[in-house]
């Protein structure tokens, strides 16, 4: 057999057609999950992109491996931990990657024999550079059974889809430079403005219009659907597509301006952590199966374990999803435990009905220590009712600190030891800072574009 494992960088699973959005996002995505089971409530536990793979190639959430963070040089994962690629590999299976999380910790290039690095000069990670790469590779391992690992980056910022993809998305008798239009006023007057200046805002122009910004991601999505339909004609053409498992998803979401995150994948909220989960292998997952229980990133290295005969290690989080395809039960998780430490240090639980969030350290955000959300009946997560629904919130918070202390079993606590040395986000966004002349206590004060960009010029004025 063969295994096509296709991470979708930030891809928001209620962006896709499949999961009930109304644009033509993902025409081709939306197939996939008609030849085979899609989970309408998977997780990602641990945000964003390095805490998120490390638990899925190990199977283990981050509060057992003691990667809980992003971007951070405290973390470091132990060779001891039982590693997705190197499973197969021992297995006799083909391995390989089309992937540059190398470049972010060491850890991401284990137990491949192939490891193609994806970093290009050009757009950022074109889909289809990532392409061009996995195909030459294909062709040349089709006779073998193989583990191919893709990362594709194409929803991430910046957002920068081809400009044929955008008419799709955005009504081309709007101006997205229009002066009088003010709805960009509040991402560019947040606390994180210098890092996202950087990196996204000065790649983009002097956009006004927010609703612009939102139509380059559906562009990209859309962009990344094509690409993703040109590989199973591939995998057709090769003669492999009948025998491959194919799996997709997403490694975290993205908020569109929700939660007063612009454009970005923190946040507990169900736009950064409800992720796609599609699999397809033709005779062997039913078709257009789709399964409503709760489910979690660590479940799919059991998962694929099982599909490939190989004995799955007994000191893993994760749970097989073969009993939810095979329609004999219905998710895998009764709570699904939830933790960021990047921007922010929070952690959570989310309940077939409820979502608790404990915010340790909001960074450069404002938020309650505690949030609440019935998500029966507010799955926008809009209203929190931590305080007038206090006895559940109790009850919850109880099982977070509960979970968390058996997780931790006696060890130090990772997530504080980040917040002793400050989060890596803010510690980036104060490293900018003081190229301009401010401090990160002072920028907190009065985050306005303006005073920013004046520091930024005179700076520059004087060189």
């Amino acid at each position: 057999m063969n295994i096509v494992f296709i991470s979708m960088d930030t891809m928001r699973a209620s962006r896709l057609g499949c999961y009930g959005y109304q644009k033509p996002t993902s025409p081709y995505m939306d197939q996939i999950a008609e030849q085979g089971v899609l989970f309408e409530r998977a997780y990602a536990a641990d945000i964003p992109t390095e805490v998120a793979h490390t638990g899925i190639f190990t199977g283990k959430v981050g509060l057992r491996t003691g990667v809980v963070s992003h971007g951070s040089p405290l973390t470091q994962l132990p060779k001891k931990e039982s590693w997705l690629p190197s499973l197969l590999q021992n297995q006799g299976f083909t391995t390989a990657a089309v992937d540059n999380l190398y470049q972010l910790k060491e850890w991401f290039a284990r137990g491949y024999r192939y490891y193609i690095n994806s970093v290009q000069k050009t757009r950022s990670i074109d889909g289809k550079s990532v392409n061009e790469l996995a195909f030459k590779w294909i062709r040349e391992h089709k006779e073998d059974d193989f583990f191919l690992f893709l990362h594709y980056w194409d929803p991430h910022t910046p957002y920068q889809p081809p400009s044929s993809y955008v008419p799709t998305f955005y009504d081309q008798g709007r101006d997205p430079y229009d002066p009088a239009n003010r709805s960009m006023d509040a991402a560019y007057n947040h606390a994180a403005y210098p890092f996202f200046k950087h990196h996204h805002y000065d790649l983009l122009g002097p956009i006004t219009d927010a609703a612009y910004v939102n139509a380059l991601y559906d562009a990209e999505v859309r962009y990344l659907d094509d690409r993703l339909r040109e590989l199973d004609e591939l995998l057709i053409a090769e003669g492999v597509y009948d025998d491959t498992l194919l799996i997709l998803f997403g490694d975290h979401g993205e908020s569109l301006t929700e939660h007063d995150i612009y454009w970005d994948h923190c946040g507990l909220y169900e736009t950064s952590v409800q992720v796609p989960m599609i699999m397809r292998w033709p005779g062997r997952i039913p078709e257009g199966r789709r399964v409503k229980g709760l489910v979690q990133q660590v479940d799919m290295l059991p998962t694929i374990l099982e599909a490939a005969g190989i004995m799955t290690p007994t000191n893993i989080d994760g749970r097989s999803l073969w009993p939810s395809i095979r329609g004999e039960a219905d998710g895998t998780h009764d709570a699904i435990y939830l933790s960021e430490c990047a921007w922010q240090a929070s952690r959570g639980i989310v309940t077939k009905d409820y979502k608790f969030i404990r915010t340790l350290d909001a960074g450069p955000f404002v938020r309650p220590p505690r949030e609440l959300f019935d998500l029966r009946v507010d799955p926008d997560e809009t209203v929190n009712i931590a305080e007038s629904s206090s006895a559940i919130a109790d009850e919850l918070a109880y099982q977070l600190d509960d979970w968390t202390e058996k997780m931790l079993n006696g060890r130090a606590d990772p997530m504080l030891k980040q917040i002793e040395v400050g989060l890596p986000f803010r510690n980036r966004i104060h490293e900018i800072l003081l190229q301009y002349g401010l401090t990160w206590d002072e920028w907190i004060q009065d985050p306005r574009r303006d005073r920013f960009d004046e520091a930024s010029a005179a700076r520059h004025a004087g060189r």
